[in-house]
């Protein structure tokens, strides 16, 4: 067992010059960190040590702790950054918003990252706790407090099954047409009940 699940820092490995080592070793240590510790646990000291790098190396490349998360578990958006804009909008809208977001970086990758993390989730256990710390305490369990209805948690495990399921679905089985529906079609069809699992009468 690593120290980081004992409570103290992990052994500095040397510091690394900043550039390309320095990204993969941050990466390499935050999946590292979170799988052992969660999100919320994790701090960016203890990954930065894990990696023997400069702890502000994390905001330089990442962001921060939330970017550093999205780009270990390669979920295409950063939370810190989407959950606000998310929130901004009319909360009647907010299913909409949320669809759009991910279908456009999914899009723009070609679904690559998000086919590769479910092929992961298939065969390796860190994989599995990544997304799910994800769809847990990351992205739905923030964007639904802050929308302060009943049922939180069954209502962030609700909306990841339907992103999750919508993702594998496009780009890893390929369902057709949804494989190949523009946006619009997705969203009208999708985010009614989405809507429905962020604010609406779950009966």
């Amino acid at each position: 067992m690593s120290s980081a699940t004992n409570g103290t820092e992990p052994k500095r490995r040397g510091r690394r010059p900043s550039g390309v080592d320095t990204k993969a070793a941050l990466l390499a240590a935050a999946r590292e960190v979170f799988t052992e510790q969660g999100y919320d646990a994790a701090t960016v000291r203890a990954i930065a040590a894990q990696a023997g790098v400069d702890p502000a190396m994390v905001n330089h490349w990442f962001g921060g702790k939330a970017g550093l998360f999205s780009a270990a578990v390669h979920i295409p958006v950063n939370p810190a950054e989407v959950v606000p804009q998310l929130l901004a909008g009319d909360r009647e809208q907010l299913a909409e918003r949320l669809l759009r977001r991910f279908l456009a970086a999914w899009d723009n990758a070609e679904g690559g990252q998000f086919a590769a993390l479910v092929r992961s989730v298939a065969s390796n256990e860190d994989a599995v706790a990544m997304l799910r710390e994800f769809i847990q305490n990351v992205m739905f369990e923030k964007l639904i407090r802050a929308l302060d209805v009943d049922q939180p948690e069954l209502r962030g495990a609700l909306c990841g099954s339907q992103v999750v399921g919508l993702g594998m679905a496009r780009y890893v089985v390929r369902l057709e047409p949804l494989a190949s529906a523009d946006h619009d079609t997705v969203v009208a069809a999708i985010a009614p009940n989405l809507q429905r699992y962020l604010t609406g009468d779950l009966g």
